[in-house]
């Protein structure tokens, strides 16, 4: 296993490299200058003062020179400054926004997870029931609804029809509470009260962003649950006289969740890329937001910060589902 692992941490920088020559080739060839917004904003800028401005950014230079100078301060660790917020591109996008953003994503995977797993064991075990036939049903029309609808939908639902209907509004349209941890820890505001706040703001992008997945992992919890239960080691057991439940949980449960390990896994970063339409819609300002805001404004540092992170958690994550499938299934060995 630790081979394999090595040899795999070896095989990414390579992948590294190609993907972000390709990100960095897509971001540059934007329609637009980059400093096409300075320029707006300052029209008594002449030509050969934005032309100056311009070299003195390298936006002069052939794309491939601009490529390997930018790997060149990668690589040390400095992603460049944000043109927008004038602070460092991987400070703003690490340290200000990755964090929110951990808290959405995470909290959806733990919903989705506790629900599709349950459900789909329940849907399998019934099968051709009115409730297999209820979950089916709903988990197409999850996996139907693209995010940026459902997101709209539940805005107007909540946010506007239901305050009209009602006379309440139970829920915001978006953004964040106006908390910070310091309110927290001088005691302006207790334990309870500050995660009350964050439950609030977060139901709404959360279940956005959790119901594309939660209908997946259904259907194929589902599938392999009812593959699982029709090998001859679970009708042994069951011919043993073991308890239904005992068949279930200790015997099928743990092959039927090795595809859904391996699904999770290599779901993580399309968790981050849902983010982005799902931060969009409501205002939330995480690292989807960022890239939406960077591409927007040719913020070119924020963009390339994020974009190479994704990267990176595409390849890191493919590796964790290999070796998690061989965690959860003993038959795999890695040579």
């Amino acid at each position: 296993m630790f081979t394999y692992i090595v040899r795999r941490l070896s095989q990414m920088l390579p992948l590294l490299f190609f993907a972000s020559v390709a990100i960095f080739s897509l971001v540059a060839l934007q329609p637009g200058d980059p400093l096409d917004a300075l320029r707006m904003a300052n029209p008594t800028m002449t030509q050969e003062q934005f032309e100056a401005l311009r070299r003195g950014h390298g936006l002069d230079q052939p794309i491939y020179v601009r490529y390997f100078r930018w790997l060149g301060r990668a690589v040390q660790g400095d992603m460049g400054r944000s043109r927008t917020y004038g602070v460092p591109a991987a400070q703003f996008i690490f340290q200000e926004r990755l964090p929110r953003t951990l808290i959405l994503t995470i909290t959806s995977l733990t919903i989705a997870l506790l629900v599709a797993i349950p459900v789909g064991i329940f849907s399998a075990v019934r099968q051709y029931s009115a409730g297999d036939y209820a979950v089916t049903f709903f988990s197409f029309v999850g996996l139907s609804t693209p995010n940026f609808f459902l997101g709209i939908l539940l805005m107007y639902l909540f946010v506007i029809y239901l305050p009209e209907t009602f006379g309440f509004r139970a829920l915001p349209a978006g953004g964040i509470p106006n908390l910070m941890l310091s309110d927290l820890e001088t005691g302006r505001v207790t334990l309870g009260e500050y995660l009350r706040q964050w439950a609030t703001y977060l139901v709404l992008p959360v279940f956005t962003l959790a119901t594309g997945s939660m209908a997946s992992w259904t259907r194929f919890m589902r599938a392999s649950m009812l593959e699982v239960l029709n090998q001859d080691y679970v009708r042994t057991a069951r011919s043993k006289g073991l308890n239904e439940r005992k068949v279930l949980y200790k015997h099928a449960l743990r092959n039927g969740l090795i595809p859904i390990v391996t699904l999770v896994g290599l779901s993580m970063p399309s968790l981050f890329n849902g983010a982005l339409i799902t931060e969009t819609i409501f205002s939330y300002p995480g690292m989807g937001r960022a890239i939406f805001d960077a591409l927007v404004n040719k913020d070119f540092n924020v963009a390339m910060a994020a974009l190479i992170f994704i990267a990176i958690l595409v390849v890191f994550f493919n590796l964790v589902a290999d070796v998690m499938y061989a965690v959860v299934d003993p038959r795999i060995r890695y040579d």
